[in-house]
């Protein structure tokens, strides 16, 4: 997986799709997660770093990762390579 070259993404989380002009805005911890993807870590390797971080269970925190990861398919900010 990867960011779409065409969507630009600030470091504030404004992302903004060259090829349709939408827009969207991310909470901080999608901005962490954009973070991590540009690093190319994988979701195992994401979800261990979340869960280091923040008091969440593993089954909430792997539904919700991969809700998100889905909407930024969806949206075309997120390309499978």
């Amino acid at each position: 997986m990867k960011i779409n070259k065409k969507v630009a993404i600030s470091e504030t989380g404004f992302v903004y799709d060259t090829t349709t002009g939408d827009s969207y805005s991310l909470n901080p911890i999608a901005i962490e997660i954009i973070e991590y993807l540009r690093k190319d870590m994988n979701l195992e390797e994401i979800t261990r770093k979340l869960l280091e971080k923040y008091d969440v269970s593993k089954t909430v925190l792997e539904k919700s990762l991969n809700d998100f990861i889905s909407a930024l398919k969806s949206y075309n900010i997120l390309i499978d390579e």
